[in-house]
């Protein structure tokens, strides 16, 4: 039966966007989904058009509307990826494509900041690391190879500005997307003269920050085209790894969220911003009162799809689901894939080490290793990063539980091997819940239907519904223990490689 109002989460992911109804009390959900690729223009680079990211997101906005059947829309909230920079002109229209949080031609402004001691004050003052990853070093790439864009661009601007601004014209941001750009002063919750100076940029091209739960008229052309009337709310919502917390449910005191889409993340709440002596993670706003504290790695459920390209392309381009062809060759063989150890290091790593210049590499080689060992050892790795971060975590708050969504979790393999990584309980949501799920709930937060995040998500979710922890034996936990345990030896082995081919690599 038809509910009477809902609301919607619209998620705009590096890959995808999902558009997501709910009503009250969680029995009735409603979905859309589009897909679209990275662009891979050149070496380094991860871009996509943003045009085509918007003409996605109102078609799965259209698709999921027209499945409310006439319910009234109360609002509808966003939630964006983090940490990719576009330019505009003084009319809003794009000079660049969106540059991701995968690109990584910064790397040089990344490493030169670290050298000069700065990389270590600018975290302190952000909650960013310093990486290639950030608008801050991107920025810092324009100053340097293409000052001429830089000087052209009225207004620098991320995923979420750009989106808020196609659906109600007007330019702003959000402190939750703020937060992850490496520009702004966790203390004054405003942009960082400090950091904008290093970037090239003035205050006045960067958009106003607004809270996460602020919302802004739908304009008339775009109601039009997705079915809703001129004038919906449309709430900022937050950048999606907070969000991702929000709806697994993750923000009581030891629970952890955990994303694993195209990338992966592991994440704490926290009540004020926090950053760990360490450097080893980030801290992000979801409100002003939440903030998340984790670590996100640069490949994660992705690893599949390269693992199927690279090693087991027959048995991807056979199959009718390739993924799944390529998971059940990676289950064919014993977990631990018989000493072999992948670090999964395929675009510039983020946490725990946040080095960009070390590269993937298998290590433990021996004749006896099919491909299928290689497969199910680069799932295994990217386990065994995912297992550093909460490691990381646990010194500043005992983690003792963990909510889970995203895509590659559909997957028995990746359930598994995750639960038995973490050696403690892993519930995974619904498919439909999690990130959209949490923009959703922040949603009715501003438009005063909820008290709270964590009521809205109440009010969301299903009566009774409640995840069930994924089961591993104790066999599987302590192989991978064991393995785990390898781990930070085998990294600082492969940096000493690293160095010795970069070495050899400089010019006499």
């Amino acid at each position: 039966m038809t509910p009477a109002e809902v609301i919607v989460g619209l998620d705009v992911g590096t890959t995808g966007v999902k558009a997501a109804a709910f009503a009250s009390g969680g029995s009735w959900r409603r979905v859309a989904i589009r897909e679209y690729a990275l662009v891979h223009p050149a070496p380094d680079q991860e871009v996509q058009d943003p045009a085509a990211m918007v003409a996605a997101a109102e078609a799965a906005l259209t698709e999921c509307i027209a499945a409310t059947n006439g319910a009234d829309v109360l609002a509808i909230s966003l939630s964006t990826a983090m940490h990719g920079l576009l330019g505009l002109d003084a009319a809003l229209r794009p000079l660049t494509p969106l540059i991701t949080w995968a690109d990584a031609r910064a790397r040089e402004q990344a490493r030169e900041l670290r050298r000069s001691g700065q990389a270590a004050e600018l975290h302190a003052r952000t909650g960013v690391p310093v990486h290639p990853m950030s608008p801050l070093t991107k920025l810092m790439w324009f100053a340097r190879h293409d000052p001429q864009t830089l000087a052209a661009a009225r207004w620098w601007v991320g995923l979420k500005a750009y989106l808020i601004a196609e659906l109600t014209g007007t330019l702003v941001t959000e402190l939750s997307s703020a937060s992850a750009t490496g520009l702004l002063d966790l203390a004054t919750r405003s942009w960082s003269p400090e950091a904008i100076a290093l970037a090239g940029l003035s205050a006045d091209q960067l958009p106003e920050i607004l809270p996460t739960t602020a919302s802004l008229p739908l304009v008339p052309t775009v109601a039009g085209r997705v079915g809703l009337r001129a004038g919906t709310p449309v709430v900022t919502g937050a950048a999606d790894g907070p969000l991702g917390n929000l709806g697994t449910g993750a923000l009581a005191r030891g629970v952890a969220g955990l994303s694993l889409g195209t990338s992966g993340a592991v994440r704490i709440a926290v009540d004020a911003p926090r950053v760990d002596p360490a450097g080893a993670l980030f801290c992000y706003a979801l409100t002003d009162t939440i903030w998340l504290l984790g670590g996100a790695i640069s490949t994660g459920g992705g690893v599949v799809r390269w693992a199927g390209r690279s090693l087991a392309p027959d048995v991807q381009s056979a199959a009718p689901n390739p993924d799944v062809a390529v998971l059940e060759l990676a289950a064919s063989v014993p977990p631990g894939s018989a000493g072999l150890v992948m670090l999964p290091y395929l675009l510039a790593e983020r946490a725990p080490l946040w080095d960009p210049d070390v590269p993937g590499a298998y290590l433990g080689v021996r004749r006896e290793h099919t491909r299928a060992h290689f497969v199910r050892a680069a799932i295994e790795g990217v386990g065994l990063q995912l297992r550093a971060i909460l490691g990381v975590l646990d010194e500043i708050e005992p983690v003792t539980a963990i909510q889970a969504t995203g895509g590659a979790l559909r997957s028995p393999l990746w359930r598994e091997i995750l639960a038995a990584m973490f050696a403690r309980p892993l519930r995974i949501v619904g498919e439909a819940e999690g990130t959209a799920l949490g923009a959703a709930a922040l949603g009715l937060v501003g438009i005063g239907r909820a008290a709270s995040p964590a009521d809205a998500v109440a009010a969301l979710s299903e009566s009774g519904a409640e995840a069930q922890p994924v089961e591993c034996t104790p066999e599987l936990v302590a192989t991978y223990q064991q393995l785990g345990e390898t781990v930070p030896l085998l990294i600082g082995a492969l940096a000493a490689v690293a160095g010795l081919f970069e070495n050899t690599a400089e010019p006499t």
